[in-house]
Protein backbone atom coordinates (compact mmCIF):
# COMPACT_ATOMS: atom_id res chain seq x y z
CA UNK A 1 0.00 0.00 0.00
CA UNK A 2 1.00 3.73 -0.69
CA UNK A 3 2.62 5.15 1.76
CA UNK A 4 1.23 8.72 0.17
CA UNK A 5 -2.10 7.55 0.68
CA UNK A 6 -1.67 6.35 4.46
CA UNK A 7 0.29 9.95 5.17
CA UNK A 8 -3.13 11.25 3.18
CA UNK A 9 -5.28 9.51 5.54
CA UNK A 10 -3.53 10.66 8.59
CA UNK A 11 -4.04 14.30 7.86
CA UNK A 12 -7.41 14.00 7.20
CA UNK A 13 -7.93 13.90 11.26
CA UNK A 14 -6.50 15.64 14.08
CA UNK A 15 -4.36 13.54 15.87
CA UNK A 16 -1.77 15.35 16.07
CA UNK A 17 -3.61 18.41 17.50
CA UNK A 18 -5.48 15.48 19.97
CA UNK A 19 -2.01 14.30 21.21
CA UNK A 20 -0.31 17.60 21.32
CA UNK A 21 2.38 16.17 19.33
CA UNK A 22 3.71 14.77 16.28
CA UNK A 23 3.22 11.57 14.34
CA UNK A 24 6.44 9.65 14.58
CA UNK A 25 5.68 6.71 13.35
CA UNK A 26 3.19 4.45 12.04
CA UNK A 27 3.79 0.15 11.85
CA UNK A 28 1.53 -2.10 10.57
CA UNK A 29 -0.68 -3.69 13.73
CA UNK A 30 -2.36 -6.91 14.29
CA UNK A 31 -3.28 -10.07 12.88
CA UNK A 32 -6.50 -9.52 11.37
CA UNK A 33 -7.74 -11.09 7.54
CA UNK A 34 -9.99 -8.19 6.68
CA UNK A 35 -8.79 -4.73 7.26
CA UNK A 36 -5.15 -3.00 7.34
CA UNK A 37 -4.45 -1.75 10.16
CA UNK A 38 -1.90 0.66 11.57
CA UNK A 39 -0.68 2.46 14.55
CA UNK A 40 0.68 5.70 15.11
CA UNK A 41 2.81 6.81 17.54
CA UNK A 42 2.21 10.84 18.11
CA UNK A 43 5.73 12.12 20.26
CA UNK A 44 4.85 15.24 22.63
CA UNK A 45 7.13 18.00 23.03
CA UNK A 46 7.59 16.47 26.48
CA UNK A 47 8.93 13.37 24.59
CA UNK A 48 5.65 11.09 26.30
CA UNK A 49 4.03 8.87 23.34
CA UNK A 50 0.74 8.78 22.60
CA UNK A 51 -0.96 6.18 20.32
CA UNK A 52 -3.40 5.85 17.92
CA UNK A 53 -4.92 3.23 15.61
CA UNK A 54 -5.48 3.89 12.03
CA UNK A 55 -7.57 1.34 9.39
CA UNK A 56 -8.46 1.04 6.00
CA UNK A 57 -11.43 -0.89 6.11
CA UNK A 58 -12.10 -3.43 3.03
CA UNK A 59 -14.27 -2.11 1.13
CA UNK A 60 -14.42 -4.61 -1.46
CA UNK A 61 -15.97 -7.10 1.67
CA UNK A 62 -18.16 -4.10 3.28
CA UNK A 63 -19.94 -2.81 0.61
CA UNK A 64 -21.93 0.08 2.12
CA UNK A 65 -19.22 2.04 4.31
CA UNK A 66 -21.41 4.71 5.48
CA UNK A 67 -23.87 1.84 7.10
CA UNK A 68 -20.77 0.32 8.30
CA UNK A 69 -19.54 3.31 10.48
CA UNK A 70 -23.36 4.26 11.65
CA UNK A 71 -23.76 0.89 12.81
CA UNK A 72 -20.24 1.54 14.25
CA UNK A 73 -20.92 5.15 15.70
CA UNK A 74 -24.33 3.84 17.54
CA UNK A 75 -22.99 0.85 19.31
CA UNK A 76 -20.06 2.71 20.34
CA UNK A 77 -21.78 6.04 21.70
CA UNK A 78 -24.67 3.38 23.22
CA UNK A 79 -21.90 1.55 24.88
CA UNK A 80 -20.26 4.44 26.40
CA UNK A 81 -23.25 6.31 27.59
CA UNK A 82 -24.08 2.56 29.52
CA UNK A 83 -20.78 2.25 30.93
CA UNK A 84 -20.67 5.55 32.23
CA UNK A 85 -24.02 4.67 33.90
CA UNK A 86 -22.51 2.01 35.53
CA UNK A 87 -18.90 3.71 36.38
CA UNK A 88 -16.76 2.34 34.26
CA UNK A 89 -14.29 3.64 31.89
CA UNK A 90 -15.64 4.68 28.76
CA UNK A 91 -12.36 5.57 27.39
CA UNK A 92 -10.65 2.03 27.51
CA UNK A 93 -13.88 -0.36 28.16
CA UNK A 94 -15.26 0.58 24.53
CA UNK A 95 -13.96 1.97 21.40
CA UNK A 96 -14.45 5.55 20.58
CA UNK A 97 -14.31 6.61 16.78
CA UNK A 98 -12.13 9.86 16.05
CA UNK A 99 -13.95 12.80 13.60
CA UNK A 100 -12.43 13.71 10.95
CA UNK A 101 -11.56 17.23 10.42
CA UNK A 102 -14.56 17.77 8.69
CA UNK A 103 -16.78 16.06 11.61
CA UNK A 104 -17.36 12.98 9.44
CA UNK A 105 -16.81 9.34 11.14
CA UNK A 106 -14.40 8.02 8.37
CA UNK A 107 -11.92 9.28 5.47
CA UNK A 108 -11.54 8.70 1.83
CA UNK A 109 -9.11 8.82 0.26
CA UNK A 110 -8.17 10.37 -3.53
CA UNK A 111 -7.41 6.06 -4.54
CA UNK A 112 -11.24 5.50 -3.24
CA UNK A 113 -9.87 3.71 0.18
CA UNK A 114 -11.30 4.26 3.42
CA UNK A 115 -10.47 5.01 6.44
CA UNK A 116 -11.16 5.61 10.24
CA UNK A 117 -8.88 6.10 13.63
CA UNK A 118 -9.81 5.38 17.12
CA UNK A 119 -7.63 6.07 20.31
CA UNK A 120 -5.05 3.09 21.04
CA UNK A 121 -6.01 1.64 24.47
CA UNK A 122 -3.39 1.44 26.18
CA UNK A 123 -1.87 -0.52 28.68
CA UNK A 124 -3.98 -3.34 26.84
CA UNK A 125 -3.16 -6.43 25.47
CA UNK A 126 -4.61 -9.01 22.68
CA UNK A 127 -4.75 -12.75 22.75
CA UNK A 128 -4.51 -15.14 19.62
CA UNK A 129 -5.09 -18.20 21.46
CA UNK A 130 -5.95 -19.06 25.10
CA UNK A 131 -3.40 -19.37 27.64
CA UNK A 132 -5.61 -19.98 30.86
CA UNK A 133 -8.92 -21.01 31.58
CA UNK A 134 -9.58 -17.92 33.66
CA UNK A 135 -8.60 -15.73 30.53
CA UNK A 136 -11.33 -17.61 28.68
CA UNK A 137 -13.70 -17.14 31.45
CA UNK A 138 -13.18 -13.60 31.41
CA UNK A 139 -13.74 -13.15 28.18
CA UNK A 140 -16.91 -14.99 28.11
CA UNK A 141 -18.10 -12.41 30.82
CA UNK A 142 -17.01 -9.87 28.71
CA UNK A 143 -19.05 -11.31 25.49
CA UNK A 144 -21.89 -11.65 27.78
CA UNK A 145 -21.97 -8.18 29.43
CA UNK A 146 -21.58 -6.86 25.80
CA UNK A 147 -24.77 -8.54 25.00
CA UNK A 148 -26.57 -7.41 28.27
CA UNK A 149 -25.81 -3.79 27.70
CA UNK A 150 -27.28 -3.55 24.37
CA UNK A 151 -30.15 -5.64 25.17
CA UNK A 152 -32.64 -2.67 25.18
CA UNK A 153 -30.60 -0.90 22.27
CA UNK A 154 -33.21 -0.56 18.99
CA UNK A 155 -31.92 -3.67 16.84
CA UNK A 156 -34.11 -2.37 14.35
CA UNK A 157 -32.12 0.42 13.55
CA UNK A 158 -29.05 -1.22 12.95
CA UNK A 159 -27.52 -1.91 8.86
CA UNK A 160 -27.40 -5.77 7.70
CA UNK A 161 -23.64 -4.72 6.51
CA UNK A 162 -23.15 -7.90 5.00
CA UNK A 163 -26.38 -9.82 3.72
CA UNK A 164 -26.67 -13.12 5.49
CA UNK A 165 -23.69 -12.98 7.40
CA UNK A 166 -24.14 -15.73 9.71
CA UNK A 167 -27.00 -16.97 7.79
CA UNK A 168 -25.96 -20.77 7.18
CA UNK A 169 -27.92 -22.01 4.72
CA UNK A 170 -27.21 -19.17 2.24
CA UNK A 171 -23.35 -19.86 3.05
CA UNK A 172 -24.10 -23.31 2.27
CA UNK A 173 -25.56 -22.33 -0.79
CA UNK A 174 -22.81 -19.88 -1.81
CA UNK A 175 -20.45 -23.45 -0.83
CA UNK A 176 -22.86 -25.43 -3.28
CA UNK A 177 -21.95 -22.80 -6.16
CA UNK A 178 -17.91 -22.51 -4.77
CA UNK A 179 -18.01 -26.45 -5.39
CA UNK A 180 -19.72 -25.78 -9.10
CA UNK A 181 -17.64 -22.97 -10.31
CA UNK A 182 -14.31 -23.83 -8.21
CA UNK A 183 -11.05 -25.14 -9.19
CA UNK A 184 -11.38 -28.56 -10.19
CA UNK A 185 -7.90 -29.65 -9.10
CA UNK A 186 -8.85 -27.57 -5.66
CA UNK A 187 -12.54 -29.68 -5.68
CA UNK A 188 -10.04 -33.07 -5.77
CA UNK A 189 -7.51 -32.12 -3.18
CA UNK A 190 -10.53 -31.24 -1.05
CA UNK A 191 -12.85 -34.10 -1.97
CA UNK A 192 -13.10 -35.68 1.85
CA UNK A 193 -13.72 -32.13 3.20
CA UNK A 194 -16.31 -31.60 0.13
CA UNK A 195 -17.90 -34.95 1.58
CA UNK A 196 -17.90 -33.52 5.18
CA UNK A 197 -19.61 -30.54 4.81
CA UNK A 198 -22.40 -31.97 2.24
CA UNK A 199 -23.29 -34.17 4.65
CA UNK A 200 -24.46 -32.17 7.29
CA UNK A 201 -26.71 -29.75 4.56
CA UNK A 202 -29.56 -31.18 7.30
CA UNK A 203 -28.03 -29.12 10.30
CA UNK A 204 -27.82 -25.92 8.56
CA UNK A 205 -30.87 -24.48 8.87
CA UNK A 206 -31.62 -25.14 12.71
CA UNK A 207 -31.10 -21.89 13.69
CA UNK A 208 -32.55 -19.83 10.94
CA UNK A 209 -35.78 -21.82 11.19
CA UNK A 210 -36.64 -21.07 15.23
CA UNK A 211 -35.92 -17.79 14.25
CA UNK A 212 -38.45 -17.50 11.56
CA UNK A 213 -40.70 -19.42 14.12
CA UNK A 214 -40.13 -16.76 16.74
CA UNK A 215 -38.85 -19.09 19.30
CA UNK A 216 -35.61 -17.07 19.28
CA UNK A 217 -35.25 -13.40 19.55
CA UNK A 218 -33.47 -11.31 16.89
CA UNK A 219 -30.90 -8.94 18.98
CA UNK A 220 -27.75 -6.85 18.29
CA UNK A 221 -24.54 -9.19 17.90
CA UNK A 222 -20.57 -8.79 16.92
CA UNK A 223 -21.00 -11.59 14.84
CA UNK A 224 -16.96 -12.01 14.75
CA UNK A 225 -16.19 -13.09 18.32
CA UNK A 226 -13.03 -14.64 18.40
CA UNK A 227 -11.15 -13.67 21.51
CA UNK A 228 -8.54 -11.63 20.09
CA UNK A 229 -11.09 -9.61 19.83
CA UNK A 230 -11.20 -8.31 23.45
CA UNK A 231 -8.49 -6.10 24.98
CA UNK A 232 -7.69 -7.38 28.20
CA UNK A 233 -6.17 -5.16 30.63
CA UNK A 234 -2.18 -5.57 30.82
CA UNK A 235 -1.98 -4.68 34.89
CA UNK A 236 -4.95 -6.91 35.86
CA UNK A 237 -5.40 -9.51 32.91
CA UNK A 238 -9.10 -8.64 33.56
CA UNK A 239 -11.30 -8.79 29.56
CA UNK A 240 -11.49 -4.74 28.85
CA UNK A 241 -13.29 -3.85 25.71
CA UNK A 242 -14.38 -5.54 22.58
CA UNK A 243 -13.31 -4.66 19.66
CA UNK A 244 -13.44 -5.14 15.91
CA UNK A 245 -17.29 -3.96 15.46
CA UNK A 246 -17.32 -4.20 11.52
CA UNK A 247 -19.87 -6.99 11.72
CA UNK A 248 -22.02 -5.30 14.47
CA UNK A 249 -25.49 -6.53 13.20
CA UNK A 250 -28.63 -7.88 13.98
CA UNK A 251 -28.12 -11.32 14.39
CA UNK A 252 -28.42 -14.28 17.27
CA UNK A 253 -26.72 -14.49 20.81
CA UNK A 254 -26.37 -17.84 19.62
CA UNK A 255 -23.75 -16.96 17.28
CA UNK A 256 -21.42 -14.82 19.28
CA UNK A 257 -21.13 -17.75 21.64
CA UNK A 258 -20.96 -20.11 19.24
CA UNK A 259 -18.06 -18.10 17.29
CA UNK A 260 -16.10 -17.74 20.36
CA UNK A 261 -16.30 -21.72 21.04
CA UNK A 262 -15.21 -22.48 17.64
CA UNK A 263 -12.25 -19.93 18.37
CA UNK A 264 -11.17 -20.37 21.66
CA UNK A 265 -12.19 -24.07 22.95
CA UNK A 266 -10.18 -25.29 19.93
CA UNK A 267 -7.12 -27.35 21.40
CA UNK A 268 -5.31 -26.14 18.23
CA UNK A 269 -4.92 -23.10 16.18
CA UNK A 270 -7.39 -22.23 13.55
CA UNK A 271 -5.06 -23.55 10.83
CA UNK A 272 -3.27 -26.33 12.47
CA UNK A 273 -2.03 -28.77 9.76
CA UNK A 274 -1.61 -31.93 12.40
CA UNK A 275 -5.31 -32.52 12.96
CA UNK A 276 -4.75 -34.64 16.04
CA UNK A 277 -4.23 -31.32 18.15
CA UNK A 278 -7.40 -30.02 17.12
CA UNK A 279 -10.27 -31.21 19.54
CA UNK A 280 -13.24 -29.71 21.80
CA UNK A 281 -11.35 -28.86 25.05
CA UNK A 282 -14.65 -29.60 27.58
CA UNK A 283 -12.96 -27.94 29.99
CA UNK A 284 -13.13 -24.53 28.47
CA UNK A 285 -16.27 -25.43 27.01
CA UNK A 286 -17.22 -25.52 30.37
CA UNK A 287 -15.42 -21.68 31.60
CA UNK A 288 -16.98 -20.02 29.01
CA UNK A 289 -20.45 -21.34 29.02
CA UNK A 290 -20.50 -20.17 32.59
CA UNK A 291 -18.44 -17.03 32.11
CA UNK A 292 -21.37 -16.07 29.27
CA UNK A 293 -23.98 -16.75 31.10
CA UNK A 294 -22.86 -14.88 33.60
CA UNK A 295 -22.33 -12.03 31.93
CA UNK A 296 -25.68 -12.49 30.43
CA UNK A 297 -27.21 -12.23 33.72
CA UNK A 298 -30.37 -14.14 32.98
CA UNK A 299 -31.26 -11.87 29.56
CA UNK A 300 -31.02 -15.20 27.38
CA UNK A 301 -34.24 -17.32 26.86
CA UNK A 302 -35.10 -20.73 28.00
CA UNK A 303 -34.88 -21.71 24.54
CA UNK A 304 -31.16 -19.54 23.61
CA UNK A 305 -29.63 -21.08 26.70
CA UNK A 306 -30.32 -25.09 25.33
CA UNK A 307 -29.36 -24.40 21.66
CA UNK A 308 -25.88 -23.24 23.41
CA UNK A 309 -24.12 -26.37 21.80
CA UNK A 310 -26.24 -26.31 18.66
CA UNK A 311 -24.87 -22.60 18.03
CA UNK A 312 -21.07 -23.93 18.57
CA UNK A 313 -21.27 -26.49 16.28
CA UNK A 314 -22.75 -24.23 13.44
CA UNK A 315 -20.49 -21.69 13.72
CA UNK A 316 -17.49 -23.89 13.28
CA UNK A 317 -19.44 -25.85 10.59
CA UNK A 318 -20.27 -22.26 8.99
CA UNK A 319 -16.60 -20.72 9.37
CA UNK A 320 -15.19 -24.26 7.96
CA UNK A 321 -17.95 -23.88 4.46
CA UNK A 322 -16.80 -20.51 4.19
CA UNK A 323 -12.75 -21.11 3.98
CA UNK A 324 -13.64 -23.83 1.68
CA UNK A 325 -15.47 -22.47 -0.71
CA UNK A 326 -12.85 -19.29 -0.58
CA UNK A 327 -9.96 -21.77 -1.10
CA UNK A 328 -11.88 -23.19 -4.07
CA UNK A 329 -12.59 -19.93 -5.94
CA UNK A 330 -8.87 -18.80 -5.44
CA UNK A 331 -8.61 -17.01 -1.78
CA UNK A 332 -10.05 -14.00 -2.46
CA UNK A 333 -11.81 -13.15 0.92
CA UNK A 334 -9.09 -14.36 3.23
CA UNK A 335 -6.04 -13.62 3.57
CA UNK A 336 -3.55 -16.33 3.05
CA UNK A 337 0.19 -16.73 3.97
CA UNK A 338 0.91 -20.00 2.52
CA UNK A 339 0.09 -22.52 0.10
CA UNK A 340 -3.92 -24.36 0.84
CA UNK A 341 -3.78 -21.80 3.88
CA UNK A 342 -7.75 -22.14 3.72
CA UNK A 343 -8.03 -25.57 3.23
CA UNK A 344 -5.88 -26.04 6.37
CA UNK A 345 -8.60 -23.93 7.94
CA UNK A 346 -11.42 -25.85 6.93
CA UNK A 347 -10.08 -28.81 7.84
CA UNK A 348 -9.28 -27.26 11.13
CA UNK A 349 -12.69 -26.54 11.47
CA UNK A 350 -14.55 -29.65 10.26
CA UNK A 351 -12.29 -31.67 12.89
CA UNK A 352 -13.56 -29.57 15.84
CA UNK A 353 -17.30 -30.30 14.31
CA UNK A 354 -16.74 -34.18 14.62
CA UNK A 355 -15.16 -33.87 17.49
CA UNK A 356 -18.12 -31.58 19.10
CA UNK A 357 -20.42 -34.51 17.21
CA UNK A 358 -19.04 -37.00 19.77
CA UNK A 359 -18.91 -35.13 22.81
CA UNK A 360 -22.53 -33.59 22.31
CA UNK A 361 -24.02 -35.30 25.69
CA UNK A 362 -21.05 -33.85 27.26
CA UNK A 363 -21.61 -30.60 26.23
CA UNK A 364 -25.58 -30.29 26.87
CA UNK A 365 -24.85 -31.41 30.35
CA UNK A 366 -22.51 -28.85 31.16
CA UNK A 367 -25.51 -25.85 29.45
CA UNK A 368 -27.34 -27.72 31.87
CA UNK A 369 -25.49 -27.32 34.57
CA UNK A 370 -24.32 -23.69 33.96
CA UNK A 371 -27.70 -22.43 33.83
CA UNK A 372 -28.55 -23.61 36.88
CA UNK A 373 -26.37 -22.16 38.64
Amino acid sequence: MSCDRIDEAIAAFPIEEDANGVVSEKRPYGSGHINDTFRLCCKRPDQKEKYFILQRINHDIFKNLPHLMENVVHVTEYLRKMIISQGGDPDRETLNVVKTRDGADYFRDSDGNYWRVFPFIERSLCLDMVETKEDFYDSAVAFGNFQKMLADFPVETLHETILNFHNTPVRFQDFKKAIQNGDRKRAELAAKEIEFALAREQDTAVLTDLLAEGKLPLRVTHNDTKLNNILFDADTREALCIIDLDTIMPGLSLYDFGDSIRFGANTGAEDETDLDKVTLDLDLFEAFTRGYLKGCAGSLTETEVRMLPMGAKLMTYECGIRFLGDFLTGDHYFKIHRENHNLDRARTQFKLVADMEEKWNEMAAIVERASAQ
